[in-house]
């Protein structure tokens, strides 16, 4: 009895840490942390000054259902890997509205996915080809996002030299 008593109270202690802490762990969907190192705007802004790296910037909100589906996309291998040629920047908009506003070359929306020269600077050709959300990548198929991280560091680098 004592037995089945610790086992019903230690699954309820279980179930109870679990439900607490995967709602911050989930918050805004799961961005892969363990496979992308993401930063701050501030570190990685910092970091790619100092590594000469490009910056891919990922606006996002907690509450947005497209953020959680997009989230997901960095789960896709090929995109884990890709991201080592950057700093990866996620900046929540709501915490971080100053800041987000910096970065609306067509509108507030989210998840609005940019890449910035290593000094934090937007480089807006690197978009999708369409008349709105140019910043806005499929939420749930990585091809949109994979084409642009393979591209982005060649033409962050000619518009750098150009300059």
């Amino acid at each position: 009895m004592n037995r089945a008593k610790l086992s019903r109270s230690g699954l309820l202690g279980m179930v109870l840490l679990l439900a607490l802490a995967v709602p911050s762990a989930w918050a805004g969907g799961d961005w892969n942390d363990d496979g992308i190192a993401w930063r701050s705007f501030d570190d990685g802004v910092a970091e790619a000054k100092k590594d000469g790296k490009p910056v891919c910037l990922v606006i996002y909100t907690e509450w947005c259902p497209h953020c959680k589906n997009y989230a997901k996309v960095f789960h896709d291998a090929e995109i884990e890997e890709l991201s080592k040629q950057f700093v990866m920047i996620r900046l929540d908009q709501e915490n971080n509205e100053s800041l987000s506003k910096k970065f609306v070359p067509d509108g507030s929306y989210i998840p609005r996915t940019m890449f910035l020269d290593s000094a934090g600077n937007l480089v807006p050709e690197i978009k999708l080809s369409r008349d709105k959300y140019l910043y806005f990548y499929d939420e749930h198929d990585p091809t949109q996002l994979r084409e642009a991280m393979k591209n982005a560091p060649s033409k962050v680098q000619k518009l750098s030299d150009a300059s």
